[in-house]
């Protein structure tokens, strides 16, 4: 089931990314563009310089940057760079009653303020029980071997996600943690144990407390149109095996 479409998409090769928001590609014209990166983590193991991309052309005319970086060919598959696609995904998903190891829900609303620690839900639904369910969507492409892994750098504020998670546990409410493996050439996940040993603990300690983990498996799909211009789409046909590496 396809969730969500982009088309119109331009193809390029990817020179540098640079600054945190700003990668440099060149078009198949051989003009060089600077391009929007909206993932401003370190992208450990996403792209290398010479890398296909896929490029969003600006909606907005006036917009400085004519271009956002989607996706990028790695040499077993595409990874998805975007950082709002998942959370689009998840609700997409969700609002459907397709999303994989948490069916039934209804009511579906994104981004609501919730917790003690000033945070916003990135998906709250309700399921057939009637109870709130609350989702946390993290974009996963760190890779290492056959692992997905998370996070590619120290992170204080998924740690933090975590404990409001538990919270909400706590008060008789669900709580899931959407691990969106935002790749297709792995099959399993684990946390980034020796990247961020914290994050992973309280990973650990969600799970126990009766945090949903869901290493959801994300399917990317290219194609081209009449015109030469790039087709996305993304689909959850289920989920990955968490498989510690240990």
């Amino acid at each position: 089931m396809i969730l969500v479409e982009k088309t119109g998409l331009v193809e390029g090769r990817l020179i540098q990314r640079y600054k945190r928001f700003l990668a440099d590609v060149r078009l198949d014209d051989s003009s060089v563009v600077t391009a929007h990166t909206t993932n401003t983590g370190s992208m450990k193991t996403c792209w290398e310089p010479g890398d296909r991309v896929l490029l969003e052309p600006a909606a907005n005319p006036e917009r400085k940057l004519k271009f956002t970086w989607l996706a990028v060919e790695r040499p077993g598959g595409w990874v998805g760079v975007e950082t709002g696609m998942p959370n689009r995904v998840v609700a997409e998903a969700a609002r459907r009653d397709a999303l994989p190891g948490l069916m039934g829900l209804h009511d579906v609303r994104t981004e609501v303020k919730y917790g003690t620690e000033r945070s916003r839900i990135d998906v709250l639904a309700v399921d057939g029980a009637d109870r709130q369910v609350f989702i946390e969507v993290k974009n996963t492409t760190l890779k290492e071997g056959p692992w997905a892994l998370f996070p590619d750098a120290v992170t204080e504020r998924g740690t933090k996600h975590l404990r409001e998670l538990q919270a909400m546990v706590r008060e008789g409410h669900r709580a899931v943690i959407a691990l969106f493996v935002h790749r297709t050439d792995v099959d399993r996940f684990d946390a980034a144990r020796e990247i961020d040993p914290t994050y992973a603990a309280e990973l650990d300690r969600a799970a126990e407390a009766g945090v949903l983990v869901l290493p959801l498996n994300v399917r990317m799909v290219t194609s081209t149109d009449a015109t030469g211009r790039w087709c996305l789409t993304w689909e959850l046909p289920g989920l990955l095996p968490w498989v510690p590496r240990r």
